[in-house]
């Protein structure tokens, strides 16, 4: 068990927790604006009280690109249920849809460094003059805050010393869940989180099991994911793994498998394929599910007669783990009871801290992204 709405299951690979338990206390000791932002006792550079005019819309889009939308996607998809608004994301350099022109639309445009020129280039094709827009950017003289006083827009400042694959449970991704009619208050579990035993000894437990993964040459960290609804939730991890640890010749490769369609792919090359793998199950329990009808089926599969969806993807979620367990293939497995806005809090908690603390472990700076900028920087010589 990790929380009362998440049962987990840990690698069986048993390593020394002595220096991550170290490692772990210091992190939390410090002054740490990132995990600041996932306690209640972070001040919002917003006051939804003051975007009332934004409440009367029912479209929106996020403009942005990498941690400047991951996160909020993740939000939107995981709890579309609870969700009243229709949110575009729009992280791609593609054509404007000509539907969206009958639609009337607000924009939530993303960009920590203000600079980033697949937000700026899409921007200038969405949108139009009477629009109403607001910019989360950096509190300097960046291209989009220039833009946002030329368009008379509402600037929210991002805080400068958190990055943008850290910044979901900021101003990034906790004022469009509040327009998404969530309750930002409860995605802030980090207070009660560090002081959970059970949480706190899974995340070192799990951490040095990762460092022996990686000692021993596996570097494949594989998702295997149960919930069409948080295939958003695993791009953002996908991204805050990726360029937190991918540095220096080191790091891990996240690699997303979204199941059942995935047994019917490379599930052969997991079980029987190259050794390099460890994996994370990923699972949530659903009340509501369609029913097999039942005079649709023969009798050789009697044993569907009556059955949800959800009980035979649970049953091959089971299966798969039983196959693993067998074959001796290194996993762990969350279990999320209740799809709500505290769970994914606590599931935003527990992989923000487990990836500091991996690369604190591994003696890297988890915080920036340097190989990134120079991607950037060659883009901008060719387009100039």
């Amino acid at each position: 068990m990790l929380t009362s709405r998440i049962s987990f299951i840990s690698f069986k690979k048993k390593s020394s927790t002595k220096q991550t338990k170290k490692k772990l206390k210091k992190i939390l000791s410090e002054k740490n604006q990132i995990l600041n932002s996932l306690s209640a006792n972070y001040k919002n550079k917003f006051n939804i009280k003051n975007l009332k005019k934004l409440k009367n819309f029912k479209n929106f889009r996020v403009i942005g690109m990498g941690g400047s939308s991951l996160g909020t996607q993740a939000i939107y998809d995981f709890l579309n249920h609870k969700v009243k608004k229709n949110f575009n994301f729009i992280d791609y350099l593609q054509p404007k849809v000509k539907n969206d022109e009958k639609r009337k639309f607000a924009n939530l445009v993303v960009s920590k460094s203000g600079e980033t020129i697949e937000t700026i280039a899409n921007l200038s094709v969405l949108i139009k003059k009477n629009d109403t827009n607001i910019f989360i950017t950096e509190n300097n003289n960046n291209y989009l805050n220039l833009l946002a006083k030329k368009l008379k827009a509402e600037i929210i400042h991002h805080n400068n010393y958190i990055g943008g694959r850290y910044s979901v449970l900021s101003e990034v991704g906790m004022l469009p869940a509040e327009l998404m009619g969530l309750n930002s208050n409860n995605f802030k579990q980090l207070n009660y989180l560090v002081k959970n035993k059970k949480f706190l000894n899974a995340l070192v437990s799990n951490v040095a099991s990762t460092l022996y993964f990686i000692k021993n040459k596996k570097f494949n960290s594989v998702i295997l994911n149960y919930d069409q609804k948080s295939e958003s939730l695993f791009n953002w991890y996908q991204q805050l793994i990726a360029e937190s640890l991918g540095k220096k010749k080191k790091g891990l490769m996240p690699i997303v498998s979204n199941m059942p369609k995935d047994n019917h792919s490379v599930m052969q090359l997991y079980l029987d394929g190259f050794q390099n793998n460890f994996f994370t199950f990923f699972y949530v329990k659903e009340n509501i599910s369609d029913k097999i009808n039942s005079n649709n089926i023969l009798t050789s599969k009697n044993f569907l007669k009556n059955k949800k969806l959800s009980s035979i993807l649970y049953a091959q979620h089971k299966a798969t783990k039983n196959v693993f367990n067998r074959k001796n293939i290194p996993f762990r497995s969350f279990e999320i009871k209740a799809r709500d806005e505290q769970s994914l809090g606590e599931l935003f908690c527990f992989f923000i801290l487990e990836t500091i603390l991996l690369g604190k472990s591994l003696n890297l700076n988890p915080y920036d992204q340097p190989a990134v900028e120079l991607i950037k920087k060659e883009t901008s010589k060719i387009l100039i």
